[in-house]
């Protein structure tokens, strides 16, 4: 496999044999230009003020961090916890805990506590670095981190026992070279542990090899042109860290990472324009926001002439969106959706004029970015029921389809994958594949495939991905959906994103999520559709609505994929993952499905339920009052009314908080607004939905 060449100086380029970690290779970049910015991330929340670390002060700390957690007994392969938010104190502490042969353990925090310390468990953590908060968690769960040995708190003040972040870096150097040199690791050695968000089944820990980092920064550069002179907006921290492989220069984006769908678009632009962003990845949900504001401030068009590179994914991207933006941005910028798992990135890759046709993009440009292609592209296989085309595997990977099974694959010979146009499991090979998932050999087993090789080789490692698709003629992948998600009728089964790409076709819909009703092998199947919101953000009215689902059903009817399908029920906004905010959350649908096709009220009986609560409310606001004008009789029946009146509107309905907080957020509502409806309605709202 060819060297590397992510730096460009030759004197520099002579040492990369001899530090193969990623700790190795920012150390080269510091060397190379030390004043060159390497992280640019906004001062405070709304401040719109950014500062400035430089290549040579990033590697300075990271050595003093180094230094502190030798001397704290951080040292090579100890798993260490670390909880920090995006930021160069990040970066720093990723880069010296690789720099001392340590293995961060990274877990999503918006799975939850009880998940994260689910994950914590499973890796057995000998080391904690986190804020005082997390450490207070850390302290009340002694069962989940009873092996942690060295706590460290971000700041200048410890939570018990341990050291604070300050305490280390200010630890005094030795005149020994083990105080300050690289531990060599590199190739194989563990360099971190990444879990899994756990949106379509447990979260798992994945575990990341050096070789297997530099590979995927490999891939990225090769398909997507990446350069040292790139100036990257990050909003995913790991594609920060591979900025600094790079030596390309990498803004944070201003926004919360748990909830990029809600992100300010015009910080987002205030930064690609600042600092002249040339590349960028982004969430279809946020790339969604970005697209209606560029439109809307510009009249039709906002080019950002800087921004070159585009890159998608984790969920599939909507044709529309591919193309609003293919229409507001530069001509010569390019936009590349990407397919991939946390085992596996990149698996492959697209770009726009593939997806809407060359032909397409004139089109799509005069009609405001609502054309999603007349035939040239892939787009209209979409809308044909074929899947969404995520391109072909980027080089160096392996991609093949097997017969879809729910039990153990042990062995997996690739040439007897399934021809092109058959539907399968998505299996990939090659040296970004994650080869095991850490201290669970049963997730291994359901996971994982051996290929066997001649003359006793060591056998290559398939991932199974659990999504499905096909291989077409000219040799592009198409991603059908969750082999998990699938809808197993009587009859046949039915894939989750082929079915999705017909109803997403319509111009009123904004997405749909197929879902199934009852036992596999008799479910029947249910489309749920959240709808686009009109030109002054009304919902659609009933008689919309009902000739919508009219629609649709012809739509269905007009494709062999979706043959059948006639039941279509409306949701106010879908549930998704924590991390990109665009996977849909389609058990959690099918659970709501189910409670709507089992509901006995009609909307008339649930609208007059709710005058009881209210009427409560109003009793009490009215006697408060009243009592206050000095009105109220001297009768104790009343003021006994009152009373049992507000504990039953305020205590009763404030302890329903937490039930009806789970079924709020399927029914696709903020925490705020499940708050505010308990309180007004009681149960009389939540059980209804």
């Amino acid at each position: 496999m060819p060297q590397t060449r992510f730096v460009e100086d030759p004197a520099v380029e002579r040492s990369a044999t001899l530090l193969d970690g990623l700790a190795g290779w920012l150390e080269r970049n510091a060397r190379a230009f030390p004043e060159k910015p390497a992280v640019i991330h906004p001062e405070g929340r709304g401040s719109g003020g950014y500062s400035v670390v430089t290549y040579g002060e990033l590697q300075d700390t990271v050595e003093e961090l180094a230094r502190g957690f030798r001397r704290a007994g951080i040292t090579r392969g100890t798993r260490t916890v670390l909880m920090a938010p995006p930021g160069p104190e990040l970066f720093a502490l990723c880069f010296a805990l690789f720099r001392v042969g340590a293995v961060p353990v990274v877990v999503d925090p918006g799975m939850g506590v009880r998940r994260m310390l689910h994950c914590y468990r499973a890796v057995g953590a000998e080391a904690f670095i986190g804020p005082p908060l997390a450490q207070l968690v850390r302290v009340l769960g002694r069962r989940t981190f009873a092996g942690v040995r060295v706590p460290v708190t971000l700041g200048r003040r410890r939570l018990g026992r341990g050291h604070t972040l300050a305490a280390l870096r200010t630890t005094p150097a030795t005149a020994g070279p083990a105080d300050t040199a690289a531990a060599p690791t590199g190739g194989d050695d563990l360099l971190m542990i990444g879990f899994t968000t756990g949106s379509t089944g447990p979260a798992k820990g994945v575990e990341y090899t050096h070789r297997m980092a530099l590979s995927i920064a490999r891939q990225i550069e090769a398909v997507h042109g990446r350069t040292r002179d790139d100036v990257s907006l990050v909003t995913l921290p790991f594609y920060g860290v591979l900025d600094l492989v790079y030596g390309s220069t990498l803004v944070l984006a201003p926004l919360a990472p748990a909830r990029v769908a809600q992100a300010d678009p015009a910080l987002l632009v205030d930064a690609l324009e600042r600092f002249r962003v040339t590349t960028m990845f982004a969430s279809p949900a946020l790339l969604r926001n970005l697209a209606g504001h560029l439109t809307g401030a510009a009249r039709g068009r906002h080019p950002l002439p800087d921004l070159r590179c585009v890159v998608s994914g984790g969920a599939p991207v909507p044709d529309a969106v591919v193309a609003a933006l293919r229409t507001v941005l530069d001509e010569k910028a390019r936009i590349h959706v990407t397919y991939g798992a946390t085992e596996v990135l990149p698996i492959s890759s697209i770009e726009a004029a593939e997806i809407l046709g060359d032909d397409d993009l004139d089109t799509a440009r005069e009609d405001g970015g609502t054309a999603a292609g007349t035939g040239a592209g892939t787009a209209a296989g979409a809308a044909a029921g074929e899947g969404t085309c995520v391109g072909r595997p980027v080089p160096g990977t392996r991609v093949a389809i097997a017969p879809v099974t729910d039990g153990p694959l042990p062995r997996f010979d690739p040439a007897a994958g399934l021809p092109a146009g058959r539907v399968g499991e998505i299996l990939v090979q090659g040296d970004s594949v994650s080869r095991r998932y850490h201290r669970a050999p049963t997730s291994d087993a359901a996971h994982k495939a051996t290929e066997e090789r001649p003359g006793g080789a060591e056998p290559f490692v398939w991932h199974r991905t659990g999504d499905l698709g096909h291989l077409d003629a000219e040799g592009r992948l198409w991603f059908c959906g969750r082999a998990a998600q699938r809808v197993r009728t009587g009859d046949r089964d039915l894939h989750t994103v082929r079915c999705e790409g017909v109803f997403n076709a319509h111009p009123l819909v904004r997405r749909t999520a197929l879902v199934g009703i009852g036992p596999a092998g008799a479910q029947r199947p249910v489309v749920c559709v959240e709808t686009e919101t009109g030109p002054d953000g009304a919902e659609l009215d009933e008689a919309t609505w009902t000739r919508l689902v009219a629609e649709l059903g012809t739509m269905a009817e007009a494709q062999a994929a979706t043959t059948g399908l006639q039941e279509f029920l409306r949701h106010p906004g879908f549930p998704v993952d924590i991390r990109h905010n665009a996977k849909i959350g389609r058990e959690e649908l099918a659970r709501w499905a189910e409670r709507q096709q089992a509901r006995p009220t009609s909307s008339t009986g649930r609208r007059a339920a709710r005058i009881v609560p209210l009427a409560g409310w109003a009793y009490l606001v009215g006697g408060a009052v009243w009592a206050a004008a000095g009105g109220v009789p001297d009768l104790p029946v009343l003021r006994w009314l009152w009373w049992a009146d507000a504990f039953l509107s305020i205590g009763v309905h404030a302890a329903q908080i937490p039930l009806a907080l789970p079924r709020g957020r399927e029914a696709g509502h903020g925490t705020a607004s499940v708050v505010r409806n308990t309180m007004l309605y009681g149960a009389t709202w939540w059980r209804t939905l």
